[in-house]
């Protein structure tokens, strides 16, 4: 393996693990940002010694070890020793010595995920909602401040002052980050939810870098919801959730052909779809209708209801876009979204036709959050390209690929304009 392949190996497995160390070690010193510092510190020392030494076998074990050791150094030798200090190294060399055996007490036993416990340590009651997210993606889902940004539809700027501000705050108010109580687990869960649904979405359609979807990502918020799922039963919302994800991810594989290049949903391989996964979808979409009863749906049953339309249509041609479009026009009353406006929109043109959507989309040029948002000239051009307004189209398309931050969504945004230079020649 050459030295750059090597590298952007070792950059894959260190984002990959960096959530499970934190969270691990804020099981031992109860100090995020502490827990973030040696984090850091053994990701210096992987990059400083792997690319010599090889890739350990076990990655993530080394990390943990190399954080924990790295712990005990700097609180042996570091100049604000106290007994506080003194305490923490000794706990993590118990934790060292143990190897994580050691007893939890009755909350990390009813988490038993040192991820998703850090999420909820993350999502601190003292922080605002979107401080919560904003932290949380960038500690526990492992986004960058520009693809959390890109999330948001904010500057990046934006979510960095966010990130700053939380931290700076809980210091200031000299409340600790700690595990919550089980009975504080609901005050917290729609941010955690939250958190789950961005990183998966990074995932499901990559906002930057260079594949079309990263099914890693994808993968770990699945695993997550999961076990929320099994923890908080009987909230509706974590199996609405569940399900959303899991149809979702059951047409990765189909969105990209043999060479990386996107395949939009209607022309999907349908048979390329992973059953077990609608399957398991349609079982959690069951039990968030289950568990709600007679309360109105939320926002991710209802997103989750779209996805199961799209899975249980044989073709796109008997896709029931009528309902999709009312469906949509539910999670716009409940939400005021003007991304699910969009998608909305796109649903209409689908059921009604082009020129039933294109004032819809039209429309939303005065939102402001949407100004850099590639989807809205995107989706303009493909309508204006149906309607057979083929200039109007290409410059759209061009508009779309200059928004764009994915090469491979950029490129696909070109070609689709060339496609309609080529029609005004033809």
């Amino acid at each position: 393996m050459d030295t750059a392949a090597l590298h952007r190996t070792i950059e894959t497995l260190c984002r990959e693990e960096l959530p499970k160390i934190i969270g691990g070690l804020m099981r031992v010193v109860r100090d995020l940002d502490l827990a973030e510092e040696l984090a850091q510190d053994a990701l210096v020392a992987a990059l400083e010694r792997w690319p010599r030494d090889g890739l350990p076998d076990n990655p993530g074990a080394w990390l943990m070890t190399a954080a924990r050791n790295r712990g005990i150094d700097r609180l042996r030798r570091g100049r604000l020793l106290d007994a506080r200090h003194a305490e923490l190294a000794r706990e993590i060399e118990q934790a060292q010595r143990e190897a994580d055996a050691r007893a939890q007490d009755a909350l990390d036993d009813a988490i038993g995920d040192d991820v998703l416990r850090l999420m909820f340590v993350a999502c601190h009651p003292a922080l605002t909602v979107g401080s919560q997210v904003a932290l949380t993606l960038r500690m526990v889902g492992g986004l960058t401040t520009d693809e959390i940004a890109r999330a948001f539809l904010v500057p990046e700027a934006t979510i960095a002052q966010r990130i700053v501000r939380a931290k700076k705050g809980i210091a200031k108010a000299g409340t600790p980050f700690e595990v919550p109580q089980r009975a504080d687990l609901p005050a917290r869960l729609a941010a955690v939810l939250h958190v789950l649904y961005l990183v998966f979405n990074e995932g499901f359609a990559a906002s930057s870098g260079d594949d079309w979807a990263r099914p890693d990502l994808c993968a770990e918020a699945l695993r997550l919801v999961r076990v929320l799922a099994g923890l908080m039963p009987h909230e509706a919302e974590v199996h609405a959730l569940e399900s959303l994800m899991a149809l979702q991810a059951s047409r990765l594989d189909a969105r990209v052909d043999a060479d990386g290049h996107p395949v939009l949903l209607p022309d999907q391989d349908r048979s390329r779809w992973h059953r077990h996964l609608i399957d398991a979808g349609l079982a959690a979409l069951a039990r968030a209708q289950t568990a709600r009863g007679a309360a109105p749906p939320g926002a991710y049953e209802l997103q989750a209801a779209i996805a199961a339309c799209h899975a249980l249509a044989p073709s796109a041609a008997t896709t029931d876009w009528t309902r999709i479009a009312a469906l949509y026009g539910q999670l716009l009353a409940l939400t005021g979204s003007p991304v699910v406006a969009l998608n909305r929109a796109v649903a209409v043109g689908m059921a009604a036709g082009p020129a039933a959507a294109l004032p819809l989309v039209e429309a939303l040029g005065s939102e402001s959050t949407l100004a850099d948002y590639h989807l809205l000239p995107g989706v303009r051009a493909d309508l204006l390209a149906k309607l057979g307004r083929h200039a109007d189209a290409a410059a759209a398309f061009e508009q779309a690929a200059s928004l764009a931050r994915n090469p491979r969504e950029r490129d696909w945004l070109d070609a689709r304009a060339e496609e309609c230079r080529a029609q005004l020649s033809a």
